[in-house]
């Protein structure tokens, strides 16, 4: 596979995510441990290149594996027109640390009939989209708009471009934690930070 025909997965790391910290669990620490826990799915995928985008989050090289860029950006809306290769992409808010690989390619396979395919997020906006690279001009992709997928239809210059895959969660308010399934594999990062006692969840 070519850099010119390669399939982008990009975790999108922003430091509000932080804000989703339970309480008495250091909102640095936790912010890491679900974009480690997203990245580690993105980058166990198959023909796929993983990305860290960061928009305001230092040391993100740490979690990366060799090779893998970690790319930062003034703000989440650059994050498709950042990456710096690939046909095709999709691009994961770093808050969802238990999404489903299935989702992934499910996203993916969209993109065979549609420009853009978006997972839904619970409570609006999105949880992933993908899309085939350049980006639309009229794609103005904003993962927290409530109403994303209907903005980005009303958009589109025809019909059937933008798909929708299942949904899922994103960790946006403390409460959301309880929203991660123990018995889904995967989140181990921020599994481990939920339940070890210490400094961290004094």
């Amino acid at each position: 596979m070519t850099q010119s025909s390669t399939r982008v997965a990009a975790v999108l790391v922003a430091a509000g995510m932080a804000d989703a910290a339970p309480p008495g669990v250091d909102p640095a620490e936790f912010l890491v441990a679900m974009a480690e826990d997203t990245y580690e799915m993105v980058a166990g995928l198959e023909l796929v290149r993983p990305v860290i985008l960061s928009a305001g989050v230092p040391g993100l090289e740490e979690i990366a594996w060799p090779g893998t860029p970690v790319i930062s950006i003034a703000s989440p809306a650059e994050a498709f027109a950042a990456l710096p290769y690939g046909t095709e992409a999709v691009v994961i808010s770093g808050d969802a640390p238990d999404l489903p690989p299935l989702l992934v390619g499910k996203l993916f396979r969209e993109l065979g009939r549609a420009l853009l395919a978006v997972c839904p997020a619970e409570g609006g906006g999105a949880a992933a989209v993908a899309a085939r690279l350049p980006l639309p001009a009229w794609a103005d992709v904003d993962f927290d708009d409530p109403d994303l997928v209907v903005r980005l239809r009303r958009r589109a210059p025809g019909p059937r471009m933008v798909a929708t895959g299942p949904g899922w969660h994103r960790l946006r308010r403390p409460a959301d934690v309880a929203r991660l399934d123990p018995g889904l594999e995967g989140w181990d990062s921020t599994r481990a930070l939920l339940s070890a006692p210490g400094p961290g969840s004094r």
